[in-house]
């Protein structure tokens, strides 16, 4: 689990994500022993892992499902443990999530946030337990918030609410909305965490005008040490398209005045103040940025001057964990292959380093004191936990057991795969193999397709819930193959910069040689392959099924089908004139080239697709688009619409439903 980051709401297609679906009336799959969609909805989701200031406490959150006659909701709550793994017990409960938990800074007190109270605020809880007490009270929710090094305040960040007359009128039904304009801005705010004289604690606006805070690499904020300056990223609004706008400035906590840091042709966030409170580092991108993702790490002076950037990470795409205690490195955790690693930048210049044992998948979360990281491990064959180790060695402890008592079934061994594509280019990925896998026998294959083009799978537990459900796929018989294609993060710039102008070329020989690869392994049958993929995983798998007829069913998740009319309806229309060098008007050849709904005649191969309703990422215009060609020139084709969906399905019934779908349409078919 990676901390919140740039990407959760900037890295547009990145979701090769688990989604899901009700029960369908038609053949029903192979009866499988052993893991299921249903059996998939039971692994928990461990995150957030806090290492008390002292070292000797943890805490983490939980998330699960609950599905009952009337709730499809994901409840997350927040678990304490001994740093030493001897214990663990549940520490906060209720029907309503509490989530972000965080201590003070002298360990007696945890601030987490939680909607018990209708909108989402800022709770606080004595470290040793009791009855939290509801810290902030507002009216659109908080977003995000950290206590000042002293302890004495916390800060804030929340939209701005609407006024009364805005709400009168949105009772009365007089509420017609101009597009890209009265944006509600996220800004900065302090409350005190001690009351006044009357009892009371009065909350403090720290921000004002014509931006929003948090945009950008990174994102957020970070208090200077003496708690009397908060370094932020902005940019001019809260779209998504703006983060290559995103500057860095700071605000005075007494006065509220602003000062601009950096501001330049590139995008900047993510700021982290020095111990010493000295140099603040930062993430900027490339200039001007692209949204392939470039970005390096920079130390600029607090109060403003020179930018300095250190030397290059391995992908160029580090997510800053904070400063060590001797404030001479840097920490940052990036993807490197198929595993997420962690790593130390010299404030000096120096070549990176990394610190960690290798093989983990996790989000590193630096304590107060910077002497213990908190992190989520998981690997293929084991399912997420919590974990903690010293910042100045490598030596991880496991302090939670939330998933000790999930189901037992067997899993099909994963590995590593590699293989040449057509230009020779060396192409990674990972195979799963059926449960029972029996050598010399040939499998029904499927193959996943990540979304981005700039995501990566990575070896996390096969068996964590997913629309693509891979360990059911397994106990169904089936092989499954996840290939990092170029395009990919993990790989090094120019690697993912390779799909450039090229979406539907040679990234799609990649997929292909791939298959070849399985298939040649003595795996895969040829006879019997599907195809699957969400976002830029749907434009994929559209663009396969215009291609090829030699898989037997496709399953195509919130599609990019038409690049011209997406991009004319997307929440991010920069971002296909930017992969391709052109505007649809300029060049619409270039556009159509490239889209499976102008090389969809002749496309036969049974396909399901599976679109949220409320999908701004990739409308869902853009999945009738494919399904209606499909439908008049009669191929087999289902379209599944999950009411209230974004990009990703957030109920989990609907995951759920999603996830057996895709198992009995690819049963259907590879039999």
């Amino acid at each position: 689990m990676k901390r919140a980051s740039w990407r959760g709401s900037v890295l547009v297609l990145f979701v090769a994500l688990a989604l899901a679906v009700p029960a369908m009336a038609q053949s029903a799959p192979d009866k499988a022993t052993g893991w299921t969609p249903d059996e998939q909805m039971k692994v928990k989701v461990v995150g957030s892992v806090q290492v008390s200031p002292d070292g000797k406490r943890v805490v983490y959150t939980v998330n699960e499902p609950v599905m009952t006659a009337e709730k499809s909701e994901y409840l997350t709550h927040i678990w304490m443990a001994n740093a030493d793994g001897s214990s663990s017990f549940q520490f906060t409960f209720g029907e309503k999530s509490c989530t972000n938990p965080q201590w003070s800074p002298d360990g007696k007190w945890i601030a987490f946030t939680s909607s018990r109270s209708g909108k989402n605020n800022v709770w606080l809880i004595r470290a040793d337990g009791g009855e939290a007490e509801q810290l902030t009270d507002v009216k659109s929710g908080v977003s995000g918030f950290q206590w000042s090094p002293d302890g004495a305040w916390v800060a804030f960040a929340m939209a701005d609410p609407k006024s009364e007359q805005e709400e009168k009128d949105e009772k009365a039904k007089n509420d017609a909305k101009v597009v890209d304009e009265n944006f509600k801005m996220t800004h900065l705010w302090v409350i005190p965490v001690a009351k006044d004289d009357q009892g009371k604690r009065e909350a403090k606006q720290l921000t004002k005008g014509d931006f929003t805070v948090g945009g950008g690499l990174g994102g957020g904020w970070n208090w200077s040490p003496d708690s009397k300056t908060i370094a932020f990223s902005h940019t001019p609004t809260p779209r998504v398209n703006d983060w290559p706008l995103a500057d860095i400035s700071t605000v005075d906590v007494a006065t509220g005045e602003i000062k601009p840091l950096v501001k330049t042709g590139a995008a900047e966030g993510g700021p982290q103040y020095s111990p010493d409170g000295k140099w603040i580092a930062y993430t900027g991108s490339d200039d001007p940025p692209t949204w392939g993702f470039t970005f390096w790490v920079y130390v600029i002076p607090a109060g403003g001057g020179q930018s300095r950037k250190l030397a290059a990470t391995f992908d160029e795409q580090p997510d800053l964990a904070g400063w060590s205690a001797d404030g001479e490195w840097i920490y940052f955790d990036e993807t490197v292959g198929t595993m997420s690693r962690l790593g130390a930048l010299p404030v000096d210049g120096g070549a990176p380093k990394w610190i960690d044992g290798g093989g983990w998948v996790f989000g590193a979360n630096l304590n107060r004191t910077r002497t213990m990281f908190g992190l989520t491990a998981q690997w293929w064959d084991k399912a997420p936990e919590a974990y903690v180790t010293p910042a100045d060695r490598w030596a991880p402890v496991q302090v939670s057991k939330a998933n000790a008592d999930i189901p037992k079934h067997p899993l099909g061994k994963t590995e590593v795969v590699k293989w040449k594509s057509k230009d020779g280019m060396e192409i990674e990925g990972l195979l799963t193999y059926p449960v029972n896998y029996e050598a010399g026998k040939r499998y029904p294959m499927v193959l996943i397709i990540h979304g981005g083009p700039a995501g990566v799978f990575v070896q996390s537990f096969v068996a964590n819930r997913s629309v693509y459900p891979t360990a059911s796929y397994a106990a169904q018989g089936w092989a499954v193959l996840r290939c990092n294609i170029r395009g990919s993060s993990g790989y090094g710039k120019k690697f993912r910069y390779a799909n450039y102008k090229d979406w539907g070329g040679m990234d799609y020989q990649d997929l292909m040689t791939g298959v070849d690869a399985v298939i040649q392994k003595g795996v895969a049958d040829p006879d019997r392959l599907a195809v699957s993929g969400w976002s830029y995983g749907g434009y994929m798998t559209s663009w396969i099924i215009t291609q090829t007829k030699r898989f037997k069913a496709a399953s195509v998740g919130a599609p990019v089908t038409n690049l011209m009319s997406f991009t004319g309806t997307a929440d991010i229309p920069g971002f296909i004139p930017d992969y391709f060098g052109a505007e649809f008007w300029d060049h619409p050849e270039i556009y159509a080239k490239h889209s499976a709904m102008f090389n969809v005649k002749g496309a036969s191969t049974p396909s399901l697709i599976q679109h949220g309703e409320r999908d701004e990422r990739v409308p869902v215009g853009q999945g009738y688009e494919l399904y209606n060609a499909l439908k008049r020139q009669g191929t087999a084709v289902k379209m599944v619409t999950y009411p209230r969906q974004p990009h990703g399905l957030q109920e989990p019934r609907l995951v759920l439903d999603a996830a057996k779908r895709n198992v009995e349409w690819f049963s259907q078919y590879m039999k």
